[in-house]
């Protein structure tokens, strides 16, 4: 009987397996293996590469100090108009991050950005709506604010 019981329980937990494979990853590890490798990208003054954890895609939108920017297109020009070359860029980094899921398909993130420069230090706060396509997690909407910076 205990055998019985034990192969019930694991057969029930087959699905859950399943939905976290490590070809697939869990949302959350996923979401922030993509911040990671947007942090690479842009400390390599990549911003194409940056852009590609973005839903490319009219729908995509951002919001900002500089208002909403609609479009993987207007945020591409919103960047190269921001951060025009490397020392505008400085290096980034992602800190505090908070990944909450939404549902299977849809996680809403929170974290800080901190970008050092030698032309003075930026920096602020997030929150991002993911979504899982076919293809994997993108950002489909950003929200990033700008604090102001201490010497």
């Amino acid at each position: 009987m205990p055998k019985l019981l034990a192969l019930a329980l694991v057969t029930l937990a087959l699905p859950e397996l399943a939905a976290h494979s490590p070809a697939e990853g869990r949302g959350d590890e996923a979401i922030e293996a993509i911040l990671r490798a947007q942090q690479t990208a842009w400390n390599e003054g990549n911003l194409a590469k940056f852009l590609e954890g973005y839903w490319n895609s009219p729908e995509l939108t951002f919001a900002g100090s500089d208002g909403i920017v609609r479009g993987y297109d207007g945020l591409l020009e919103r960047y190269h108009r921001s951060y025009p070359d490397r020392k505008a860029m400085g290096t980034l980094e992602f800190s505090g991050l908070e990944v909450r899921p939404l549902g299977a398909d849809a996680a809403l993130v929170l974290g800080h950005w901190h970008l050092t420069r030698t032309i003075g230090d930026a920096g602020g706060v997030f929150s991002l709506v993911f979504r899982r396509f076919p293809t994997g997690w993108r950002i489909i909407h950003d929200h990033t604010s700008a604090q102001k910076q201490t010497p």
